[in-house]
């Protein structure tokens, strides 16, 4: 399980939650972030810095809860 990625970009307000598993895939096989978030169509710096920063912190505060 992972720490849900926002849905919504907070800045601009574009979806973008449906693209993390396909980044995340793409990514751990080598392809580089650049590319890959061309590749979904996320333009906007806004947008692409909510998906490069985004961290997953389940595992940490799961036991917590």
């Amino acid at each position: 399980m992972t720490m849900m990625i926002p849905v919504r970009c907070f800045t601009c307000g574009a979806v973008i939650g449906q693209n993390w598993d396909e980044f995340r895939e793409r990514t751990a096989r080598g392809e580089p972030a650049g590319a890959v978030l061309d590749a979904l169509g996320m333009s906007r710096y806004c947008c692409r810095r909510m998906v490069l920063t985004h961290v997953d912190l389940l595992d940490e505060v799961g036991p917590y809860g």
